[in-house]
């Protein structure tokens, strides 16, 4: 997510979006969304399991800038360290002037390092992905290419590791898996956790760092004389403020209206660290059941109108992970544009897990060794489409299975 009405703010940049453009969606506006990449998969062996995967990323679309690129970055790589047990699915959000450079360094880098220790990856990947992480922040830092004293990128990382997922979590994409429940029906297993002020443990770690907590309307509202003793707002006042309209809690420093970032946690964002966002990476471990049918990995640009269920939901209708990947992003571009005059990047993995011997033998099956980052799969922007005014807020994604026509 960018920073203008995203997730770094300056005070004063809003106000260059036309009043009158908002939630105005023009046929000329509309795109056709090209195909996600092509259906990937991936064995292990060991424990019978065969995973089938697809991804899509799409540009946001911001009509005063409308060559701006897209921030989002995702990651596959099957067969890490030539390990039939190990896969690495990522989505990487970046966001500030740099965004997409330190989305892009995070991308490579953080493969780099988890491997680069072997015997630690192996005996104890929570250790590894936070040791990854705390060095990249540093690399970012020091990196004289990429100024990110208020740029940077959250993170999403699912590590495969036999019939293990350690999800490593930094910042506000998330991960969720669909799981087969007593009702016959399929819920959604939160994989992750959002980090923003509107968790009580991340806004009191912020807190205690020295960050305000206050949404954009409160920050500029608030004079000198008028603000509470510690500049804070209470959890009641946060629960009913305008963040229920669009403008959630930031953490700003305490005499000035910036960076206002509206996570917790991130890699980069350096001026933002002196009130208390880290990269340290919150790391939930989960072991696959039978009931495990599939797991999201996704940058917040398809979780802001959607929630877990309602993309658990979705997935579990489509066997084709290309035509779910397909259809989430749709849905997530119209949502958007029912809301706002804009939309976020939206990039989302969809991996489907299945039974080895059921899908197929191991010796007729031929494993795909993937290795996908987004600039290889560059988005091929289709002309432009008319599309009927009653259906201006339409989004034709082709599938695999349907076409266009």
């Amino acid at each position: 997510m960018g920073c203008v009405q995203g997730k770094c703010f300056r005070l004063g940049a809003a106000e260059s979006q036309s009043p009158s453009s908002s939630r105005n969606v023009t046929p000329a506006n509309c795109h056709v969304i090209t195909s996600p990449s092509t259906l990937g998969s991936a064995a292990i062996a060991s424990h019978g399991l065969l995973l089938q995967f697809s991804s899509l990323s799409l540009p946001g679309h911001y009509p005063d800038s409308p060559e701006r690129e897209n921030q989002d970055a995702l990651l596959i790589e099957t067969e890490l360290m030539s390990n039939p047990n190990l896969h690495l699915f990522a989505v990487f959000d970046g966001h500030g002037l740099y965004g997409t450079a330190c989305a892009r360094f995070v991308r490579d880098r953080l493969p780099v390092l988890l491997t680069s220790d072997p015997t630690t990856l192996l005996s104890d990947p929570e250790k590894a992905f936070n040791t990854a992480f705390i060095t990249i922040n540093s690399e970012l830092h020091n990196n004289s290419e990429i100024d990110d004293s208020m740029s940077g990128t959250t993170a999403i990382v699912v590590l495969v590791y036999g019939d293990l997922l350690y999800v490593a979590n930094v910042g506000d994409s998330r991960a969720v898996s669909g799981i087969w429940n007593a009702e016959n029906s399929v819920s959604a297993e939160e994989l992750s956790s959002d980090q923003t002020p509107f968790r009580k443990d991340e806004k009191e770690r912020v807190k205690k760092c020295g960050a305000r907590v206050l949404t954009a309307s409160q920050v500029e509202a608030l004079s000198l004389a008028d603000e509470t003793a510690d500049g804070h707002i209470s959890d009641s006042e946060l629960s009913t403020s305008d963040a229920d309209e669009g403008d959630p809690p930031r953490l700003w420093v305490k005499d000035g209206m910036y960076p206002g970032t509206a996570f917790t946690r991130s890699v980069g964002d350096h001026t933002a660290e002196g009130i208390g966002v880290c990269a340290e990476p919150e790391v939930k471990v989960v072991r696959i059941s039978p009931d495990h049918l599939f797991f999201v990995v996704a940058s917040d640009g398809v979780f802001e109108f959607l929630t877990s269920q309602n993309v658990v939901d979705m997935v579990s209708r489509i066997s084709d992970p290309r035509e779910a990947c397909s259809e989430i992003v749709a849905e997530s571009y119209r949502r958007w544009l029912e809301n706002e005059s804009r939309t976020d990047d939206i990039t989302i993995i969809v991996v489907h897990i299945k039974d080895l011997t059921e899908s197929v033998s191991l010796e007729s099956h031929q494993v795909i060794q993937t290795k996908i980052k987004d600039d290889r799969f560059g988005l091929r922007k289709l002309p432009e489409v008319s599309v009927d005014v009653d259906r201006n807020l339409s989004y034709v994604v082709p599938s695999p299975t349907h076409s266009l026509h």
